[in-house]
C-alpha cells in the first residue's frame, strides 16, 4: 500500500534547503512576547499568537540509527542524504546549519487539552492552560516536495516554553517505537504522520522511570539512564483539535483583543494546509467553516474504523493528540491488540475510556470539541449554525456506517450482518483468539474450525467449538453467494494484515539499539513494510506467531507507562 516511488532528485543539503517554504510562520502570528532568535526555552505562560519561535537543543554526538526509505522516495530525496553531515545535524537539533531560504529558528505551538469533551487547564504549571503545548516537539522545516507541502518536526528537540519544567528530550526506546510505528501504519494504509529520520546521542543520557527485567509491576519500578534521541516526524501539518480549541477558548473568555482574529486565521490555515482539495475557496468563509466540519467528520470516522481494522489502540486519545487533519498523531502510549479484548488498553494511565473498542466514543468527544471551537466563527449566522449542528449530530450515524463497512470488508461480506459479527466477536473473546492471526486465517476461507485453532491462546470447549462450527458454516454460506472464492480471499488479505506490531518483538530492537546495534530495527522495518504479504518462511516463523506466555502481564510489554 506504499505510494509510487519518485526518482530521487535532491542529493545535497543545499538542494534540500531550497525547497523550504514556511506557510505557517508566514501566514500566522508569533507570540508577541517571544524572542526573535528563538532563545525561549524556559517554562512560561503564552497568552497570544499562533506559535513561539524556538531553537531546538541539539543532541551531542548524534549517530544515525535509521531513516524511512519509503518517505525519502516520496519526497524525492536521495537515500544517501540521511548520512549527510549537515542533514544529520539539522535533524538531530542543530538548526545553525540552516541556509537561506531556511529559517534559523524552529517553532512550537500551544494548544488546549480536553478529555472526553471536558476541558482541563490544571495540567499546565499556571493552572490557566496558557502553559500547555509542544513541550518537546519543535518544527524545524516546512517545504514543497514534488508539489506537496510537508512539515518536519523534531520529537525530543529540547525544552520550549511549554515544557512544564521537563527536559524536552525523548528516550531512544520511545523514539524507536514511534519511528517504526509511523512507517508500519503507512504500510497498513492507515492515515498517519510519517517517519523521516532517527538519530541517537552517543554521549547524552536522560533518566526515566521504567521496568526491571521480567517485572510484572503495573507502574515502573526502577529509574534508568537511557540514551537521548531525536526522531523527525513529517505531516502536511501538525495542527491539532486542541489548537483550534485554544483559540476558541480565548475568544470565549475574551482573553485579548485579537482573539477572534487569531481563531479565524488558524481555521483558514487549517483549511489551506489540510482540506484544500475538499473545500471550494470561492465559498464564503462561513460556508467553508461548515464544510470543514463535514470533511473532518469524514476523516476521523474513517480513521477510527481503520484503527479497529488493524488492531490499533491510540491509548491516549485526548483532543491534543487528535490531528485536525484526520490522521494518526503522537505515538506515545499506543499498542496493537494481540489477545482480543475490546477493553485492551496498554497504557497504565489510560483507563477503559481509551480502550480499543471505546475509540469511537473518544473520537466523537474530540469531534464535538472541534465543532464547538468553530461556533464562534458563525456567531449571528443562524442558518450556518443549524447546518453545523446537523453535521455534528450526524457523527454517530456516520461512525456506525464506517464500522459496519469495515467489518463487512474484514469478513468478505457484501452487506453488513450484525448478528454474524456480534456472535463472532463474542466467540473471539470466549476463545481468547489472537486478533491479527484469527482474521488472517479467516481470509483463507477455511472449511473447518481446526484451520482457525492456531489463532487460539487456549483450547476451547466442545460447546464453544460447536458454536464456532455453526458460525463458520453460516459465514461461508454468505461468502459463497459472492462467487470466486480465491478472489474474495485475496481481497480479504488486503484488509487483514499477516504481520502485526507485537511489543515483545519490538522491545529487543530498542534494547539492542541502546548498545549501538541497530540490526533489529532494520529487520523490523523490512518486515513491517510489507504487512499484507506472506514473506519468507524464516520471517513467518519469527513474526507470525502467538504471544509467548512469559510476556503476558510483563511490565514494558503488555503494559507501560508514558515514560518517554
Amino acid at each position: 500500500m506504499s505510494s509510487t516511488k519518485a526518482m530521487p532528485t535532491t542529493r545535497t543539503f543545499s538542494e534540500f534547503a531550497k525547497q523550504a517554504d514556511y506557510s505557517f510562520m508566514d501566514s500566522l502570528e508569533a507570540d508577541p512576547q517571544a524572542t526573535e532568535d528563538g532563545d525561549d526555552h524556559l517554562t512560561r505562560e503564552v497568552f497570544s499568537g499562533h506559535y513561539v519561535p524556538v531553537t531546538p537543543t541539539a543532541i551531542p554526538k548524534p549517530e544515525y540509527v535509521a531513516h524511512s526509505k519509503t518517505l525519502f522516495n516520496e519526497l524525492g530525496l536521495s537515500q544517501e542524504l540521511a548520512l549527510d553531515e549537515l542533514f544529520r545535524r539539522l535533524f538531530s537539533g542543530d538548526i545553525s546549519v540552516a541556509t537561506k531560504p531556511m529559517r534559523p529558528v524552529g517553532w512550537a505551538t500551544g494548544y488546549a487539552l480536553s478529555i472526553y469533551g471536558t476541558e482541563y487547564t490544571q495540567q499546565c504549571p499556571f493552572g490557566t492552560g496558557n502553559g500547555y503545548g509542544d513541550g518537546r516537539a519543535i518544527s524545524v522545516f516546512e517545504g514543497l516536495f514534488n508539489g506537496k507541502r510537508w512539515e518536519m518536526q523534531l520529537k525530543g528537540g529540547g525544552p520550549t516554553p511549554y515544557c512544564r519544567g521537563a527536559d524536552g528530550r525523548a528516550v531512544l526506546r520511545s523514539s524507536v517505537r514511534e519511528f517504526l510505528a509511523q512507517d508500519y501504519m503507512q504500510s497498513l494504509g492507515v492515515p498517519t504522520s510519517r517517519s523521516l529520520t532517527l538519530y541517537v546521542s552517543k554521549s547524552e543520557t536522560v533518566r526515566r522511570p521504567w521496568y526491571t527485567k521480567e517485572s510484572n509491576s503495573i507502574d515502573p519500578d526502577i529509574m534508568v539512564e537511557t540514551p537521548a534521541a531525536i526522531s523527525t516526524r513529517v505531516a502536511p501539518s501538525f495542527l491539532r483539535v486542541g489548537q483550534i480549541e485554544l483559540f476558541a477558548r480565548r475568544v470565549r473568555k475574551n482573553e485579548h483583543q485579537g482573539a477572534m482574529k487569531e481563531l479565524e486565521m488558524i481555521v483558514k490555515h487549517l483549511i489551506l494546509r489540510n482540506y484544500k482539495k475538499e473545500i471550494d475557496p470561492t465559498l464564503s468563509f462561513s460556508n467553508q467553516v461548515v464544510e470543514i466540519s463535514n470533511a473532518f467528520r469524514e476523516r476521523i470516522t474513517s480513521l477510527v474504523a481503520n484503527w479497529i481494522r488493524v488492531g490499533y489502540c491510540q491509548g491516549n486519545f485526548n483532543s491534543d493528540n487528535c490531528a485536525a487533519g484526520g490522521f494518526t498523531l503522537d505515538y506515545g502510549p499506543f499498542g496493537f491488540c494481540e489477545l482480543f479484548d475490546p477493553r485492551f488498553q496498554p497504557w497504565t494511565g489510560g483507563g477503559e475510556h481509551f480502550a480499543f473498542f471505546n475509540q469511537e466514543v473518544a473520537a466523537k468527544a474530540n469531534y464535538h470539541m472541534f465543532v464547538e471551537a468553530l461556533r464562534p466563527l458563525l456567531t449571528g449566522n443562524a442558518e450556518a449554525l443549524d447546518r453545523l449542528d446537523s453535521i455534528r449530530d450526524g457523527f454517530t450515524t456516520v461512525m456506525k456506517q464506517k464500522m459496519e463497512n469495515m467489518w463487512s470488508k474484514k469478513l468478505g461480506l457484501v452487506t453488513y450482518d450484525e448478528r454474524l459479527v456480534n456472535e463472532m466477536l463474542h466467540l473471539m473473546v470466549q476463545s481468547k483468539v489472537d486478533y491479527t492471526i484469527f482474521f488472517r486465517k479467516l481470509s483463507n476461507i477455511p472449511n473447518k474450525l481446526t484451520e482457525l485453532k492456531d489463532s487460539f491462546y487456549q483450547p476451547s470447549s466442545e460447546q464453544v467449538d460447536t458454536r464456532w462450527s455453526n458460525w463458520l458454516q453460516r459465514w461461508r454460506g454468505s461468502i459463497m453467494n459472492r462467487g470466486d472464492i480465491n478472489k474474495i480471499s485475496a481481497e480479504m488479505k488486503q484488509i487483514n494484515p499477516k504481520y502485526s506490531w507485537r511489543e515483545w518483538l519490538i522491545a529487543p530492537a530498542y534494547e539492542k539499539a541502546e548498545t549501538g546495534d541497530y540490526s533489529l530495527i532494520k529487520e523490523l522495518q523490512a518486515v513491517l513494510e510489507k504487512p499484507y504479504e506472506e514473506q519468507s518462511l524464516e520471517v513467518q516463523k519469527k513474526y507470525d506467531r502467538l504471544k509467548p506466555k512469559q510476556f503476558f502481564g510483563a511490565g514494558g510489554i503488555s503494559h507501560y507507562s508514558c515514560s518517554s
